[in-house]
């Protein structure tokens, strides 16, 4: 073997191997540390090497962005956490302090009196004391809990899991359908607070339950509660709406009874089984079933509740004014938030002229019951700056404290062609333009006039008159069914109104109270009034806490059409379709009459009062061949002219010089022209096919009488704090 001697072997750098052998050390670019300059970079490594760190990017990828996520969610909480604790501390600033907190005293009473001073009725504490918890049937606690606050004796004051389980169901919804308030807040809401919807009383809500809580016991928050709450129908507190709705003490309240009671704080001016003993009803067998799933209750219990549901007793208040106070009572936390001690309402009826309109309604129905087949009457009268004179929701207030005067929708009939007819002036047309009274057709419609008679060419004064459906219909099509609504809605309509070519007869629904107001502004000479009860607020000691101001009454029809308007309907009153409410003063109105005689009006006024009759039946049925000339006139005739004795005498507004306006009353024949085969009228159905706005005469599958004799209740407004906080 050759010697290699002393010559030293350098290592060499990416250089030819010049026929080296495997022997000779040779280093490569990748092997140092630093890369030296200006060589290419290092060849890219194998194919396996690459999946291998790609995979454990993949892995490490989203655990790195779930990191930053959990990072980032918790600092966000933290300073929402320091937002929430700087919103309660500026708003607990703006409380007074704790220690000058206190129980105020209970529910006041509320004095209402009619205009000169007398009473009209008390609400308030009226009819019950204040009972112990232990005193008071346990079913009322029990029914209170399970259907309001479930976790009433486990919770401080506030229930997160109710709020959230509220949050989460409102959000859902996109609407207030729940609500997560416990039954503390809502004893700190109803003795400290306004009922304002507001972040800064929902956070002082909060920590006045929290100040309760630690004050007093569960059982004493509960007693509290129970003997402070509204049940409706001027009720405060278990004894007093016990004894209003049953006729005993809440020591004796059956299950039934308490299930009864508890479903009222939910909605207790609507729910009341004064006013509505079938929603009353449904929403106590809802109180039953919570009571069943937290085991407060056996099956036989529950059965038995069930097979006998709670009965109210017949009578409690007497008289029709008692519908004004209740319209009053749900009006009063608008124009004074809470009450907090003994108030007097000042309201603008006429308790005389109250007492005569109920007399009238109710000698007309008792005389006629059988033969004519009605059972109730309503009557609204009003001035011109929009007092409410008298209001008469019902035959009987102790049978049904539904008031059918202000909440009763019902179709106008005739009543409401007055609105087509003003439209049409507004368009150029006068009393005197001519319109040939003929067969039409629109669509699949086809108006018929009474009995199936036609006049040919007639004017507009004589086609009012003679309450001629093809005229009103050709005007409605002429001028268009929106321009009616809109007419109808300025004048004083708040009913939605379905803007189709049959609304010209008077097929959708109205109150009373909105008709015989929207007739206001032809007695005043074209001004919308504000329409209140109310003028005075005060508490017993003089302070004035509410006083209508009355504003600025808007004019919404032009003076030269209300002349023409006022010429056209005093024909009505004169020689046609309402001779049996003519009396000394001049005066002008509308008949109605709707499809079968199911509703019969008459609204009519003078320059110094509007008053409006309604008479039909609760369940729709027709009444036999009443129309709106007779029973709705004769009511009107009576209570005019004992409103106007003593008053002097004055003109109606407005002038008109046509002739033809003058002299209707000798064209219009004997009946009353407005009891006519009208448009079919459009029934309230329940899962039937919606009836088309051109086609009024499709068929209906099943007609439902209407219990509640209109619309539902309008639905209040709703924001996102109501949504997140439930209510």
């Amino acid at each position: 073997m050759a010697k290699r001697g002393d010559r030293r072997i350098e290592p060499t750098f990416d250089g030819p191997s010049r026929g080296r052998s495997s022997r000779d050390i040779t280093v490569s670019e990748d092997d140092r540390v630093v890369p030296s300059r200006g060589r290419k970079p290092a060849a890219k490594k194998s194919s396996s090497t690459r999946r291998g760190r790609s995979r454990k990017a993949r892995r490490t990828g989203p655990v790195r962005l779930l990191g930053r996520l959990a990072y980032w969610a918790f600092v966000l909480s933290i300073w929402v956490g320091i937002a929430g604790a700087g919103i309660v501390i500026y708003y607990g600033a703006q409380m007074p302090s704790a220690t000058t907190w206190s129980i105020p005293d209970r529910s006041p009473n509320i004095k209402i009196v009619s205009v000169d001073g007398r009473l009209l009725a008390n609400r308030g504490m009226t009819g019950g004391e204040s009972i112990g918890l232990h005193e008071m049937s346990p079913y009322i606690p029990q029914a209170v809990m399970a259907i309001e606050d479930r976790r009433f004796y486990s919770h401080f004051g506030v229930d997160p899991i109710g709020l959230a389980r509220a949050m989460t169901t409102n959000l859902l919804h996109g609407r207030f359908s729940q609500g997560g308030s416990t039954l503390t807040q809502q004893l700190a809401k109803n003795l400290f607070l306004k009922p304002d919807r507001t972040l800064e009383r929902k956070v002082q809500e909060v920590l006045l339950a929290f100040w309760l809580e630690q004050k007093h016991t569960k059982d004493q928050i509960l007693e509290m509660y129970l003997n402070r709450v509204y049940f409706g129908s001027g009720a405060y507190g278990v004894e007093a709406a016990s004894r209003r709705y049953f006729g005993k003490s809440a020591r004796d309240v059956t299950l039934a009874e308490a299930a009864l009671l508890a479903g009222l704080l939910k909605a207790p001016s609507r729910l009341s089984p004064a006013r509505d003993p079938k929603a009353a009803e449904e929403r106590a067998q809802l109180v039953l079933g919570a009571m069943r799933e937290e085991k407060m209750i056996g099956d036989k219990e529950l059965t038995t509740a069930m097979s006998a549901p709670a009965t109210r007793v017949a009578a409690y208040w007497t008289g029709s004014e008692n519908y004004v106070a209740d319209r009053i009572m749900e009006e009063l936390p608008g124009l004074i938030g809470e009450v907090r001690s003994d108030i007097i309402v000042d309201t603008t009826v006429d308790l005389d002229l109250q007492e005569l309109a109920e007399t009238s309604i109710r000698r007309l129905v008792d005389e006629n019951a059988k033969a004519l087949n009605v059972s109730q009457g309503a009557l609204v009268s009003i001035d011109n700056s929009g007092a409410v004179r008298a209001m008469v929701g019902g035959y009987d207030y102790a049978t049904s404290q539904f008031d059918r005067a202000s909440e009763a929708r019902r179709q106008p009939g005739s009543a409401f062609k007055p609105f087509v007819f003003m439209a049409a002036l507004e368009h150029g047309r006068t009393p005197e333009s001519v319109r040939n009274d003929a067969p039409i057709k629109i669509g699949k419609w086809t108006p018929e006039n009474y009995n199936g008679k036609y006049y040919g060419k007639v004017t507009l004064a004589t086609a009012l008159a003679k309450s001629l459906n093809s005229v009103a219909a050709q005007l409605a099509m002429e001028v268009g069914p929106e321009a009616v609504v809109e007419a109808a809605h300025r004048m004083g309509i708040e009913s939605s109104l379905q803007a189709n070519t049959s609304l010209a007869l008077g097929t959708s629904e109205v109150t009373p109270l909105e008709l015989t107001a929207a007739y206001v502004p032809f007695a005043n000479g074209g001004y919308r009034p504000e329409v209140h009860f109310v003028q005075r607020i005060t508490t017993t000691s003089g302070e004035v806490l509410y006083e209508f101001t009355g504003g600025g009454n808007p004019r919404v029809v032009r003076s030269d059409v209300v002349g023409m308007m006022n010429a056209m309907m005093t024909g009505t009153v004169e020689t046609g379709t309402a001779k049996k409410a003519a009396f000394a003063w001049p005066a002008a109105g509308k008949t109605g009459t709707s499809q079968n005689s199911r509703d019969a009006w008459f609204v009519g006024y003078t320059a110094n009062l509007t008053t409006g009759v309604w008479f039909g039946n609760d369940d729709d049925t027709p009444m036999k061949k009443v129309t709106g000339g007779a029973l709705p006139a004769q009511a009107w005739h009576e209570f005019m002219v004992a409103a106007h004795e003593g008053v002097p005498v004055a003109a109606l507004p407005g002038a008109h010089n046509g002739s033809e306006a003058r002299t209707v009353g000798s064209v219009v024949p004997a009946g009353d022209m407005d009891a006519f085969p009208e448009a079919p009228r459009l029934e309230r159905e329940v899962q039937s096919p919606a009836v088309s706005a051109d086609d009024p005469t499709a068929s209906i599958s099943r007609v439902v009488p209407p219990g509640d004799v209109g619309a539902p209740p309008t639905r209040r407004s709703t924001s996102i704090l109501d949504i997140l906080t439930g209510g």
